[in-house]
């Protein structure tokens, strides 16, 4: 039997194939940026058809690499940006426009309108979300009213519907000749067109924002037999997993219980709170969530605060002020400093999300003076990561009633020492990183690997878990709290700009 696992891993900037063995070692990867694209301010698009390109050039290369054959692997899982909206043409396989990513706004001018009606507590007690750009459904509305024809191919049911892993799934099955339409619950309770409670399609939801059902693909659980790839080079291979990025995250740091936490550092920055088989409406901010389904289990639920520029932040220092060349020298310019010499980055590029959720925000640097230099600017950017952490931990205790021990972390900003200690200094808490940083695709690994019975349970998922690092917190309580106080005051300036 096949014990071999892959994971397409498709991000906000890049696609990733891993494979996994059981043992969860990393025996091929390869990985490809693609084209990130700004038509407008606030506007940010990523083109569908480049991405798949990209993912079948992934998969390739690193199959080539460990000269693997399909026949290989036991399974495939996918993991995937969330939000991201793509409508393509059923017939065709042609996206009727580039996809909107989580990350665009344009559609920000539509939320005062449902504000007003039906109002912020229809979508919430529904959906566990907040009215916001942020989510598909909002998204898959402007593509109707502004793409010439797409309505009336969503009419006729032509134009479908899906997040990035469902226009994989589609392809990988055949696209145009029979290909599958499906998604999984996380990934659907990201589209506020899903009811939290009974995990499928809500009427009410698509009659406020004029949606043809007929678009959107069917609610799968996380963990189940999908359908077989029928293209190269997967052709016979199950597609038996499928989670959005941070709840793969999630189960990745084997968080099964409830009251287990992570925080994953990417573009932007993700903590979930597993809440167990309750969904817990928040009242300060944050989002609830499907944390995942296991096959035919009851569904787990997450409180999620979502900060939507971190890693972002570090690529826009180096593209557009060009204070460093590669993202990673952030870190050495950082230290050259002490202190973030009264330099706060408030990074509201698009707004700001959890606990705030003020779409009219805007980014803030504050505190300059002749002092402070390049060194300074660094240090805040790198700051700024752990400041929103600490906002949406608070937010996450209270609404849960508990206080967590240590946090969890992953993604690629937990290679920067000086970021990791400063985060288990604000938190006042450890701040731990698991042996194997790349959680995201090892949790898509996980789920396929328990549909096809690689893996016996979650106890056998956990008891492949283990600690690399732990930073310990080494501040004063005084200097946190200055610190603290300032950043507060100046998210305070940057709300409402516009």
């Amino acid at each position: 039997m096949a014990t071999l696992l892959g994971a397409i891993d498709q991000g906000t900037s890049s696609t990733r194939f891993i494979v996994f063995d059981e043992s969860t070692r990393i025996v091929a990867e390869s990985q490809l940026e693609h084209e990130q694209i700004y038509p407008e301010p606030g506007w940010v698009e990523h083109d569908p058809i480049q991405i798949w390109r990209n993912t079948q050039t992934v998969i390739a290369s690193a199959l080539r690499s460990a000269r693997l054959a399909p026949g290989d692997l036991a399974a495939i899982g996918i993991t995937n940006q969330r939000e991201t909206t793509v409508v393509w043409n059923r017939r065709t396989g042609e996206p009727l426009c580039n996809a909107l990513v989580w990350q665009d706004t344009r559609v920000s001018e539509l939320v005062p309108h449902y504000t007003a009606s039906p109002g912020l507590e229809f979508f919430r007690r529904r959906t566990g979300l907040p009215l916001s750009s942020y989510f598909s459904s909002l998204k898959i509305r402007w593509i109707l009213d502004h793409v010439a024809g797409a309505r009336e191919l969503a009419r006729r049911g032509d134009a479908l519907f899906g997040t990035i892993d469902t226009f994989l799934v589609w392809q990988l099955t055949g696209g145009a000749s029979g290909g599958i339409h499906v998604t999984d619950v996380t990934n659907a309770s990201r589209t506020q067109l899903m009811n939290l409670d009974t995990l499928e399609w809500d009427d009410d939801l698509l009659t406020a924002f004029d949606i043809p059902r007929a678009m959107l693909p069917s609610i799968r659980s996380s963990s189940e037999h999908y359908g077989t790839a029928r293209v190269e080079p997967l052709d016979g291979v199950s597609i038996a997993g499928i989670l959005g990025d941070q709840q793969a995250a999630l189960v990745g740091q084997t968080c099964f219980r409830a009251g287990e936490a992570k925080n994953t550092y990417g573009t932007g920055c993700f903590l979930l709170l597993n809440t167990g088989s309750t969904a817990v409406r928040s009242n300060s901010g944050l989002l609830t969530t499907v944390a995942y389904r296991m096959g035919q289990e009851p569904a787990h639920y997450a409180l999620e605060g979502s900060v939507a520029v971190t890693g972002a932040l570090v690529q826009w220092v180096r593209d557009n002020l060009g204070l460093i060349q590669h993202s990673a020298e952030i870190e050495a310019l950082a230290r050259t400093v002490a202190d973030n010499g009264g330099v706060y980055f408030v990074p509201a590029l698009s707004g700001l999300y959890a606990p705030h959720w003020n779409d009219g925000a805007r980014g803030l640097l504050i505190g300059l003076t002749r002092f402070a230099n390049r060194g300074h600017i660094a240090r805040a950017v790198l700051e700024a990561t752990a400041f929103q952490t600490w906002e949406v931990l608070q937010a996450m205790e209270r609404d849960s009633g508990v206080s967590l021990e240590s946090l969890r972390v992953d993604g690629g900003m937990t290679d920067d020492e000086l970021l990791m200690q400063f985060q288990a200094d604000i938190v006042s808490r450890p701040v731990v990183r698991p042996r194997i940083k790349e959680t995201t695709a090892l949790g898509a690994a996980f789920a396929a690997g328990l549909a096809t019975g690689v893996f016996r349970d979650q106890d056998d998922l956990r008891s492949r878990w283990s600690e690399s690092h732990r930073w310990q917190p080494d501040m004063s309580s005084a200097v946190r709290e200055q610190l603290l106080a300032r950043w507060q005051k100046a998210v305070t300036r940057s709300l409402d700009w516009l």
